[in-house]
Formats: C-alpha cells, sequence, structure tokens
C-alpha cells in the first residue's frame, strides 16, 4: 500500500493521508496538497516506471491512491505531444508544441482529474458527490462516475451548451441547471452537498485534481527528451529515453487556475527529484470579457477582482472569482517568471481557424484562447525563437447527442428575478473569400515549407489554381506562360533573386501589371525598399504576418473590376 501525507497551504498542518478531507482541522483552511517522500522514490523511478503501461498511471507512485484495485481507469493520460509545424512556420517559431489533450476518453484534459477524483472516492467508500461545472468536468466527472458506481449531481450555469449537458445526462448524472453565474453555480452546488450531507468536489482546492494535472508536466517532460533526441516522444522505456527535459515556456488558458497549478506542481517534482534542472515559465491567459486574474496580475494585486458579470461567449472560462488559485498562480510567476494576459473573443475565434486550417487541430474555444495569447507573446516578442513552448491542447470541439436524450434532462434552478443582462457575443466575423476574380496564382519561394504554408492559407479561402516556381528563373518562365492573376515572390532565391523577377515582369509590357506580394525572411535594407518602391503590391515578414495578413494583402492588391 502507497502512502502519502496531507498538507495545509494555509497553516503547514501535516499528517498521513487515510480518508479526503474538505478542509485543515487547525485552521479550516480549504486548500490541501499531497506531499510524498520523493527522496525514497527517485532511486526506483526507472523500474516503476518500465513496470507501467501508457497511460497516466504509469506515474502511479506519486498520485494519490493507495492500492491499484481503486484505480478507475479508461486509458486517460499519455497523450501525444506534437510540434505546430505549419503555425511555427507562420510565426517564425520552429519550436511549438502541442500536449494534445483532446484524445481522452470524453476529449478533454478533465479526463485525467475525473479519473484520480472517482479513483479516490472509490478508495473512500463515498457513493455520491457533488461537483459544479462549466462543462467539461461534468462530462468527464459522469462518465468516471459511471464507471465507478459513484452517483453525481452536476451543476452548470445556463449558459453551458445543451450537447455537453445532454452528454453529463447520458451517463446518468443528475444535471441541474443554474440560471446565474458559474461562481453562484458553485455556491448552490456546496449548500446542496451540505444539505444533504453528500461529498463535495473542492477543484482545484482539493487534492485529486491538482494531482491529476501533475501528469501533464510527467508526460510532458518525458516526451519532450524524446523528441529533441529524435525520436517521436511515444517511447516508454525509462532506461532507454533520453533525458527528461522542462519546457522553457508551459502556456495555458485559465478559468478557475486548476491546470496550470497542478502541472507547475509536477515540474516542481520532477525538478526536486533532479530528473529535470529547471522549472519553466508560465503563461495564463483569459478571455478579456472575464479576466479577474490579468487584471490582478497587471495591477500588481494580491487577490484577483471579481468579475460580477462576465461577458464572454466562451463560457468554460467564465469564473468571475478564481480566489486562492489567483494567488498560487501570481507566486509561480512571480518566481520562475511568466505572465497573465487577455485575449479577446475575435482573437481567440481567429486562432481556432488558424490551428484547424493550418495544423488540422480542431479545438475547443478555451483552448483557442491559449493559442490567441502565445500569437500575441510570439508577435510581441516575449517568447524568442529559440525557446520551447509546450501549450495544453485541453479540449475537442465537443460531442453532439442531441438525438439520444429528450429534452427533460435537466433540473432549472432560477438565481434571480431578472433576465440576466445580454452577453456580448465576441465571435469572429467570416472571413471574407478572396475575390472571383483570382483564379491563378504563381507562388515562387525555394523553401519548401514555406511555400507550403503560404498555399495551405490560400487552400483554406477557396479553390484556386496554385502553380510553384522554385526559383526565379522557372518562377519568370512560368509566370510568362501562365500570366496569372498574382505572384506571391520570395526575394532570396539562387540564380534569379526575387528583385531580379521584379525588375524583368516590370520591364515587360505583357507582365507588367500583375500584382506582386513579396513574402520574405530578408530584413530590407533602405537600398532594398527603394529597388521594390512602387513596383510591389504588398510586402509581408515570414515568421511575423498570419493568415489574414496574406489574405488582406492579396485583396489589397488586385485591381477593381
Amino acid at each position: 500500500m502507497r502512502t502519502f501525507d496531507v498538507v495545509c497551504r494555509a497553516c503547514g498542518w501535516r499528517e498521513r493521508h487515510h480518508y479526503p478531507r474538505l478542509a485543515c482541522p487547525e485552521c479550516g483552511g480549504g486548500w490541501l496538497d499531497a506531499a510524498y517522500e520523493l527522496t525514497a522514490v527517485r532511486p526506483h523511478w526507472p523500474d516503476l516506471l518500465e513496470e507501467y503501461g501508457a497511460s497516466m498511471w504509469r506515474y502511479r507512485d506519486l498520485l494519490p491512491i493507495r492500492q491499484d484495485d481503486n484505480i478507475v481507469t479508461m486509458g486517460e493520460g499519455w497523450t501525444p505531444l506534437l510540434r505546430a509545424t505549419n503555425l511555427g512556420l507562420m510565426l517564425g517559431h520552429p519550436n511549438i508544441f502541442i500536449k494534445d489533450e483532446r484524445q481522452g476518453p470524453t476529449g478533454s484534459f478533465k479526463d485525467r482529474q475525473a479519473a484520480i477524483a472517482m479513483s479516490a472516492l472509490k478508495e473512500a467508500g463515498i457513493k455520491e458527490a457533488v461537483v459544479a461545472s462549466t462543462g467539461n468536468v461534468a462530462i468527464a466527472y459522469s462518465a468516471y462516475g459511471a464507471r465507478a458506481g459513484i452517483k453525481l449531481w452536476v451543476f452548470v450555469t445556463s449558459s453551458v451548451p445543451q450537447e455537453k449537458m445532454r452528454e453529463a445526462a447520458i451517463y446518468g448524472s443528475e444535471v441541474i441547471k443554474v440560471a446565474g453565474t458559474y461562481d453562484e453555480a458553485k455556491q448552490i452546488a456546496a449548500q446542496f452537498a451540505a444539505s444533504k450531507n453528500l461529498f463535495l468536489d473542492q477543484g482545484v482546492k482539493g487534492i485529486a485534481a491538482k494531482e491529476a494535472m501533475k501528469t501533464v508536466a510527467f508526460e510532458t517532460a518525458e516526451q519532450l527528451g524524446s523528441i529533441l533526441a529524435g525520436g517521436d516522444g511515444s517511447r516508454l522505456n525509462p532506461r532507454q529515453n533520453p533525458p527528461w527535459r522542462a519546457p522553457d515556456w508551459y502556456l495555458q488558458a485559465v478559468s478557475g487556475g486548476l491546470g496550470p497549478v497542478g502541472v507547475m506542481k509536477g515540474f516542481a517534482e520532477l525538478r526536486q527529484m533532479g530528473i529535470i534542472d529547471k522549472m519553466p515559465k508560465l503563461g495564463c491567459f483569459q478571455t478579456a470579457g472575464c479576466a479577474p486574474m490579468v487584471h490582478g496580475f497587471e495591477q500588481q494585486l494580491q487577490q484577483a477582482p471579481r468579475v460580477a458579470n462576465p461577458r464572454t461567449a466562451i463560457t468554460t472560462l467564465a469564473t468571475g472569482d478564481p480566489g486562492m488559485a489567483y494567488e498560487v498562480l501570481r507566486e509561480l510567476i512571480q518566481e520562475h517568471g511568466g505572465l497573465m494576459a487577455a485575449v479577446t473573443d475575435a482573437e481567440a475565434f481567429r486562432a481556432l481557424h488558424v490551428a484547424a486550417k493550418l495544423d488540422g487541430l480542431s479545438i475547443e474555444p478555451a483552448t483557442a484562447v491559449a493559442f490567441a495569447g502565445l500569437i500575441n507573446m510570439i508577435q510581441q516578442r516575449r517568447i524568442r525563437p529559440d525557446e520551447l513552448v509546450v501549450l495544453n491542447c485541453s479540449g475537442h470541439t465537443f460531442p453532439v447527442e442531441k438525438h439520444v436524450v429528450g429534452d427533460q434532462f435537466t433540473r432549472d434552478m432560477d438565481m434571480s428575478e431578472h433576465e440576466a443582462p445580454g452577453r456580448e457575443e465576441g465571435l469572429m466575423t467570416a472571413v471574407a473569400a478572396l475575390d472571383d476574380r483570382v483564379k491563378r496564382i504563381v507562388i515562387v519561394e525555394d523553401n519548401p515549407e514555406a511555400s507550403r504554408l503560404i498555399r495551405r492559407i490560400l487552400q483554406t479561402q477557396g479553390s484556386y489554381l496554385l502553380e510553384e516556381a522554385v526559383n526565379g528563373l522557372e518562377g519568370l518562365r512560368l509566370i510568362r506562360q501562365t500570366r496569372p492573376n498574382l505572384v506571391i515572390l520570395d526575394l532570396m532565391m539562387p540564380g534569379m533573386d526575387g528583385f531580379g523577377v521584379v525588375e524583368a515582369l516590370r520591364s515587360d509590357d505583357a507582365t507588367r501589371e500583375i500584382p506582386i506580394i513579396v513574402v520574405t525572411a530578408k530584413e530590407l535594407t533602405a537600398v532594398d525598399r527603394r529597388r521594390l518602391q512602387g513596383k510591389i503590391d504588398g510586402l509581408l515578414q515570414k515568421g511575423s504576418f498570419m493568415d489574414l495578413d496574406l489574405l488582406s494583402d492579396i485583396q489589397e492588391a488586385l485591381p477593381e473590376s
């Protein structure tokens, strides 16, 4: 039987774990942590990992479940660590990695939390529990609760998508819809649990949630070490794997702050065992319509100011009062570096499209907030191109089960006498299609990855005849032969460079009027700019332009009909 201690963050009280506690018996503090004898585990770590398979339970000797018989699992964890190839190329940053938590059993990183929470309840003999959620927890807890034979009362806000409520109901949970904010839903859930003498899930304050999320750090460090040594991150033999590696940055969108709190605890334990040699900097992102942590961080406040009426379409991040989690995250950033920043709903939904169309990642809006934050940080030069970045892709676009459950699957609880204030949707308007006049585009680019990126951006916007040339002479022949509607041109190429192509096209009556957009990595001098002045219709710097920047320049370059 494994053992671990329970520690109170507020007063330092400590005892050996025997039964799930909701608060410290000494000071009443609700933030409890699990503590392990790391020095005892470290010498046996390779042997322990070699014994277990490819799931988060390979780290079970540092998880708060004492006996394996109590583990409730559906194969969660050991999700892929993917390099964001095309996004990195567009941003000029080759070291962006995505921890793909969409591939959990219910499609989000909350499967880790549900697995440990339900395992702990099973070990304690608890048969019924209460949880509040903005969506993903409701689904994950319901699925794992069904597997563990634990009845769940799930409190959600009325803004949670109906499809997510339906899926929670499919698993047999009692779903209570509260017409109020998430903070009000949490209060009602706590009151209900107290009135029925039921166990209340404590979220970030409790042990299970943080311990679950630290497995993201364990997997990331193990996989990143393998990838940087030339592997694919999937090897499971710790004796053959290269040294583990912490990223320079860990990025995640936050609502209550659970994810990064747990992940940073995981990196801290790895460093204490001497497995990694540093802690990552932490980037936490919120939507501008509900950003209490960001406001507190920017104003250097000890506590985050409460947002009474969240105004965002991204409901899973609409936590107006993050409580103590903000204090913990602020301390981590002060100690190890990083930032908290807000992005608009429009920026998030734009990033959602970019992730899907460039790297094939269909992500939930909350993850899109993290992608938007990443894009902003790189464009603001807060992240250097040589730094390793890991972003938590926390969930997939949620599954739809509209026809499985009928309409009567929730119980309504109205928390206000008046109609709730309207929300600003903030959705990104649809990207305008390229002008119908563009039928043929020639891309002249000697770098195949850059050419592929440009081609992919254009392919997402319509059906066009795209032709490519790998050097200036070939490009010039192709342009003269096909007379395209548009030329996208690199400057630095072997043989005839882009400057030569521009001069040749502009000196020929047959090609003089063809619009040219230059996309280059070259830092242009004053002489370079004079050579191009009046001869091109757009100039974009590789590694700093977004997809819509290219499309906008194309729109402006085209002659009016």
